[in-house]
């Protein structure tokens, strides 16, 4: 099972974002404080999760959690300021919006820019390792899988309602066929050869 937190002794929110890898659509962090004595046996990386067990997951992480954000950061915004940058902006804007105000910041991965005067300790594969950081995980991630099968009502032929914009055969394909939408990602590498899209 994972650990419950890091140990600290502060009030600790986990951090973790959903879609930096995608050609289309937005990136979505999460932030989430658990209660320090949390347990729960299914809580993992969304990643290592089938999508029934996340969706199960969404709405306990929401009724446990002693508070939980999610935000979103466009597709024009990724492109204006990078994909590292935006997703550093989500979790900030995640962080804006906590009920509770954090001690301290467990943020998933090795990189992270500072959020106001709050510590952060960065912990790579943090997902797979602290139960606040694995809600964050799947709230980001419910939420945005969410937001591009809404996508795929608007746009299909992409298979977003199943690869949710990430770089697949079938949305590659699809963009040589159907050209690009306005969710696409201007500023990512939509196609091996890259032709002239725009």
């Amino acid at each position: 099972m994972l650990l419950a937190t890091f140990g600290s002794g502060k009030i600790e929110a986990g951090c973790d974002e959903a879609g930096r890898g995608p050609l289309a659509g937005p990136v979505v962090a999460a932030a989430a404080i658990m209660p320090t004595d949390y347990q729960n046996e299914l809580l993992n990386d969304s990643k290592k999760l089938k999508k029934k067990d996340r969706d199960q997951l969404e709405q306990i992480i929401k009724r446990d959690a002693i508070a939980w954000a999610v935000a979103e950061v466009s597709h024009e915004e990724i492109d204006e300021i990078n994909i590292l940058n935006a997703s550093f902006l989500a979790m900030h804007r995640a962080i804006d919006q906590l009920k509770t105000t954090p001690e301290l910041l467990l943020i998933d991965g090795n990189r992270f820019k500072k959020y106001q005067d709050l510590p952060h300790q960065c912990v790579v594969k943090g997902d797979g390792k602290y139960m606040s950081i694995a809600a964050a995980s799947i709230l980001a991630k419910t939420h945005r899988d969410a937001i591009m099968e809404a996508a795929a009502q608007k746009y299909p032929g992409y298979g977003w309602e199943s690869n949710a914009g990430y770089p697949t055969k079938k949305h590659r394909d699809a963009i040589r066929e159907l050209g690009v939408t306005p969710l696409h990602r201007k500023s990512f590498r939509l196609l091996p050869e890259q032709m002239e899209l725009f």
